[in-house]
């Protein structure tokens, strides 16, 4: 075991960010239900997500240089300690009546800005803590604590909303993130804090971040890879909510996402066990492929049962993209520019959430669903096959992410430089 690696130190942060991301999952669950009952408007679920991610994604650079420059574990904590500040803010407007959908984008916006600091000191840590042996299944790790906001939060945060109102799901959140806090400073005590010489301004920081990112071309295709899987992965996340809401309830969406939920459990915790060391590039493309081909049956028609099977299966292949991706970037970037790396990833990649997030509910409520209302072409062909009426729009919608998604598979495996680069790296 190599000088500061240590696995253990790494389950307490990854449990304390399991933790958070539970407490997360409450929060976008109630505000989209919230949402969603206000208005019955995908656009307006859809505007929530785009202020919970932009300020985070715009900042992710800035986060990324400072996350080179001074400790990583401090910036951890700051940034989850004042998220609670946002939510803070939305709970004070809901105890003096309705909080307005502007309110509760403001209140997310706050929360996102020191989410911001969060990600590349995160991500930048598990290098520091890990082997390049024990990247794969700390992958899968990571990969189960992201997926634990769709999880057990949704059907938690359902059964919750029976019984109580989105305030308190507020409340759990909030206190979600001191224990986190508790987890990092745990983490952080006995760590060393390296000492990183700073030798220019942040401006030149950036340019060493973008560098490492574009001198090997084959990891510039991977990262503008996962912002597509990004934005279609957008639209699902953000179109699901209405789509089941529009023909049943709150506590059956929360069972729905739940069930979907564990197809990304099932395949992250088989692929730390499996601890991936070749077949990169084949892995992924697989991945791709089968992610479209299921989030296209998911819009099929407005059934529980195809659209559980088919967001089972759509969650479980996820996994399988994002693991083989974080390995071959860990590979192929220095430690000591990771922070800024992954800052600059962080922004590049999830531009794919900001574009979802602006286009999918308009696209939705204000296109394909009058276009198959009409008397058209695509009303006469695509919907005698898929229906008409209430979400239907959303279900052409994931049906042309899906079949886009499966094309960019095909694309991506006939790639030169992302097969040069996995030569390069993995023996």
């Amino acid at each position: 075991m190599e000088k500061g690696k240590s696995f253990r130190k790494f389950m307490i942060l990854w449990a304390g960010e399991f933790v958070s991301a539970i407490g997360s999952g409450l929060t976008s669950f109630g505000l989209g239900v919230y949402a969603y009952q206000q208005t019955k408007s995908a656009a307006a679920v859809a505007l929530i997500s785009l202020f919970a991610f932009l300020p985070s994604i715009l900042l992710s650079p800035f986060a990324g240089v400072l996350a080179d420059r001074i400790d990583r574990r401090l910036l951890m904590i700051i940034g989850d300690g004042c998220s609670a500040l946002g939510l803070l803010y939305i709970f004070i407007c809901m105890l003096f009546g309705q909080a307005t959908i502007v309110q509760i984008c403001i209140g997310v916006t706050i929360s996102s800005i020191f989410a911001a600091l969060l990600e590349p000191a995160y991500k930048a840590t598990i290098t520091e803590l890990l082997t390049e042996e024990q990247y794969s299944k700390a992958g899968g790790l990571v990969q189960v604590a992201g997926s634990s906001k769709y999880l057990f939060s949704p059907i938690l945060a359902g059964m919750l909303l029976r019984v109580a109102d989105i305030k308190v799901l507020l409340i759990i959140d909030m206190a979600t993130f001191f224990l986190t806090v508790i987890a990092t400073c745990v983490v952080r005590n006995g760590m060393e804090n390296k000492k990183r010489i700073v030798k220019a301004g942040m401006w030149d920081d950036f340019k060493e971040g973008w560098a490492a990112i574009t001198k090997k071309k084959g990891v510039a295709v991977i990262v503008l890879l996962m912002t597509f899987v990004t934005f279609f992965l957008g639209f699902i996340q953000t179109l699901l909510t209405p789509l089941v809401l529009s023909f049943t309830d709150s506590a059956t969406l929360g069972t729905m996402e739940t069930v979907c939920a564990c197809g990304m459990l099932v395949s992250s915790v088989l692929m730390g066990f499996l601890s991936i060391k070749k077949h990169y590039v084949k892995l992924m493309a697989i991945g791709l492929a089968t992610t479209g081909l299921f989030m296209a049956m998911t819009g099929i028609r407005a059934n529980l049962m195809i659209m559980g099977i088919g967001g089972f299966l759509f969650f479980a292949s996820l996994p399988i993209v994002n693991i083989t991706a974080d390995c071959l970037i860990r590979m192929s970037i220095e430690e000591e520019v990771q922070g800024r790396a992954w800052g600059l990833i962080g922004i590049i990649s999830q531009l794919g959430y900001v574009f979802a997030y602006g286009l999918s509910g308009f696209l939705a409520d204000h296109v394909f669903e009058p276009m198959l209302a009409s008397d058209g072409i695509l009303a006469d062909s695509v919907g005698r096959l898929i229906g008409t009426g209430t979400g239907r729009g959303i279900g052409f919608s994931l049906i042309i992410g899906g079949v886009l998604i499966i094309v960019t598979a095909a694309i991506f495996y006939h790639n030169k430089e992302v097969r040069r680069l996995e030569e390069h790296y993995v023996s």
